[in-house]
C-alpha cells in the first residue's frame, strides 16, 4: 500500500516582519488558523485512494475552495459593512444621508481622503420598491453603485441632469422600467445600492444647503414623503472593513439572501451551498465546515494583503522603476476585460477601498482624479511606523485643482489614528516649500526640527502605505514627464 503526505488545509508558515521596536523581534514566524489542521497522510489503496481518505481529500476541496471564496466575495462583503455601520451605527434609514465632514467622521472609512466630505447613503430595493432621488441643481456630483461595487451612473455634474438637477428612479433588478416621464428611469441590477455624493462649491454655505437639497424616498410615498435627514457620526467609533472569521460568512450570507445570482457566480454560489452557505435555508454550517471556513478566512486575509500589497498585475507601476502603483487596476467599472472577469484585480482594489467610477479612472487631463498608492520604501521594505522617512514632491505636481499625501493604517486600510490627529498633507494646507518650488514630507514617530507642518505622525508598531491623489490630473501626469521619487528611509 502506498501512502503520501499533503497538508489539509494547507500549513503555510508565513514569515513577516514584525511591527515592533525591537529589531530583533523583526523576522517572526506566525501561523494561521489553519494550522490547527495537522498534516495527515493520505493512504492509497493501489493507484486510488484509501476509503478512509476520501474525507481527507473532500476537507481539502472544501478548504481551497472556501479562499478562492473569501477573495471573489470582498466587493460584496465590504459593500455589506459599510451598509451594516451607516443602518446600526449611526442609524440612519434609507431616507437619510450620513455626512463624513472631519479627520474622526472617517476614521472608519476605508482609505478615504482626508481633505473633501463624503456623504453616503444605502437603500434596499427588495424593501423599499423603486427608490426616487432628486438632485438639486448646482455645483453637486455623485453617482450610484451596486452591491458589487459597480457603477451603475453618475448623477448630477458627471450624470444626464449635467447638474441641472432632476428626479431620478430606480427600480429593482428583473423589473421593467415604467418610463415614467419626468424622471431619468434606471433598472438596478442588484437590490441593495449605494449612493455617495460630494458638493463641490467653494463656499460650505451653499454646500450645506445643496446637501440639504437632496431628498430619498420611495416612489410608493411620492405624495408624502419622509424627510431626508443629513446624520453626522457624531464621535461615535465603527470600522468599515470586513470582519473576520465566520462572521465575514455570516455576512455574505445574509447579503446574499436577497440578491440575484448572476451567470458568473454560479460556480461560487456552488461551492458556497458545498460549505454549509445555502441561499434560501438558514446559516447552519457543521462544526467541520465552521473550522474549514475559519480557517480559509484567515488564510484569505492574508491572500488578500499579498494580492494588494505587492501587485502582480501587468502594468501595474506608474513608472517601471519606482514603488508607486495603481491601486484602482481594475480596467473598468463593469469589472469586466475582454474574455475574463477581473476576479484579482477587484480583490486588490475592494481590500483597500470602497467605491469606483469611470471619474476615478479618467484617462482626460484636469478632469477627474489620479491615484497612486505605495506600501514599501525606496528599498521594497514595508513602511515602518517606528521609523522616520522622507519624501520629495517635486514643483509642479500634475494636478489642475489639488493633490494630496494620505497615510493609512496597514491593518485597518483606514486614516492613521495618532496622537497628531492628522493623516494628510496637500496643497491645500500651509506647507514649507523650497526655493525651487519642490515640498519635503515627512512620516515618523516625531517630526523633524522645524518642519512640524510637513509631518505626519506614525505609531510604532504599526505598519502604514499612503495613497497620493491628484484632482485634475494634468498632461504631465498621463504622459510620466512629471516624475516623483519613492519614500526614503531617513538613517
Amino acid at each position: 500500500m502506498k501512502m503520501f503526505f499533503v497538508l489539509v488545509p494547507f500549513v503555510v508558515l508565513l514569515s513577516c516582519k514584525q511591527q515592533s521596536k525591537n529589531e530583533k523581534e523583526s523576522n517572526k514566524i506566525i501561523q494561521t488558523a489553519a494550522s490547527e489542521l495537522e498534516p495527515i497522510q493520505i493512504k492509497m489503496d493501489g493507484e486510488l485512494p484509501a476509503k478512509e481518505s476520501v474525507p481527507i481529500l473532500f476537507d481539502e476541496m472544501d478548504y481551497q475552495q472556501a479562499t478562492q471564496c473569501y477573495l471573489w466575495a470582498f466587493p460584496l462583503v465590504s459593500f455589506a459593512s459599510e451598509m451594516e455601520t451607516q443602518e446600526k451605527v449611526f442609524g440612519a434609514t434609507s431616507n437619510d444621508l450620513v455626512l463624513y465632514n472631519t479627520y474622526e467622521d472617517k476614521l472608519g472609512i476605508l482609505t478615504a481622503n482626508a481633505t473633501t466630505p463624503y456623504i453616503l447613503s444605502f437603500f434596499n430595493l427588495a424593501k423599499t420598491g423603486p427608490m426616487v432621488i432628486e438632485m438639486p441643481p448646482g455645483a453637486i456630483a455623485g453617482g450610484l453603485t451596486d452591491c458589487w461595487q459597480r457603477e451603475i451612473i453618475a448623477i448630477g455634474e458627471a450624470g444626464p441632469d449635467k447638474g441641472n438637477g432632476g428626479k431620478f428612479i430606480f427600480y429593482p433588478p428583473g423589473s421593467v422600467a415604467d418610463k415614467l416621464p419626468g424622471y431619468f428611469n434606471v433598472t438596478c441590477p442588484t437590490m441593495n445600492i449605494w449612493f455617495g455624493l460630494r458638493a463641490l462649491d467653494p463656499d460650505p454655505k451653499k454646500d450645506e444647503a445643496l446637501v440639504n437639497a437632496v431628498k430619498l424616498y420611495p416612489y410608493s410615498q411620492r405624495n408624502n414623503s419622509p424627510q431626508t435627514k443629513v446624520i453626522s457620526p457624531g464621535g461615535k467609533k465603527y470600522l468599515m472593513a470586513p470582519p473576520q472569521g465566520l462572521e465575514y460568512w455570516k455576512r455574505l450570507y445574509d447579503i446574499l439572501q436577497n440578491e440575484p445570482v448572476e451567470e458568473r457566480d454560479r460556480l461560487f454560489i456552488a461551492w458556497l451551498d458545498n460549505l454549509g452557505i445555502k441561499i434560501g435555508k438558514p446559516f447552519n454550517p457543521s462544526e467541520s465546515q465552521k473550522k474549514i471556513l475559519t480557517a480559509a478566512a484567515d488564510r484569505g486575509h492574508l491572500m488578500a494583503i499579498a494580492n494588494s500589497f505587492k501587485k502582480r498585475f501587468e502594468n501595474a507601476r506608474h513608472w517601471s522603476d519606482r514603488e508607486w502603483d495603481y491601486p484602482m487596476v481594475i480596467s473598468d467599472p463593469s469589472q469586466r476585460a475582454q474574455n475574463y472577469d477581473e476576479f484579482f484585480q477587484r480583490t486588490s482594489y475592494f481590500y483597500e477601498a470602497v467605491g469606483y467610477s469611470k471619474a476615478m479612472i479618467s484617462k482626460t487631463p484636469n478632469f477627474g482624479q489620479a491615484y497612486l498608492a505605495t506600501y514599501a520604501d525606496k528599498d521594497g521594505n514595508w513602511l515602518d511606523g517606528a521609523k522616520s522617512y522622507h519624501l520629495r514632491m517635486p514643483a509642479n505636481p500634475p494636478a489642475a485643482n489639488f493633490w494630496s499625501v494620505t497615510i493609512y493604517d496597514a491593518a485597518t486600510r483606514c486614516l492613521i489614528d495618532n496622537p497628531q490627529k492628522n493623516a494628510d498633507l496637500s496643497s491645500r494646507k500651509d506647507l514649507l516649500k523650497n526655493n525651487d518650488g519642490s515640498v519635503d514630507l515627512y512620516f515618523g514617530p516625531t517630526a523633524p526640527a522645524g518642519k512640524e507642518k510637513n509631518w505626519v505622525q506614525t505609531i510604532p508598531g504599526k505598519h502604514w502605505f499612503t495613497y497620493v491623489r491628484f484632482y485634475g490630473p494634468t498632461k504631465a501626469y498621463f504622459d510620466k514627464s512629471w516624475k516623483m521619487d519613492d519614500i526614503e528611509e531617513m538613517k
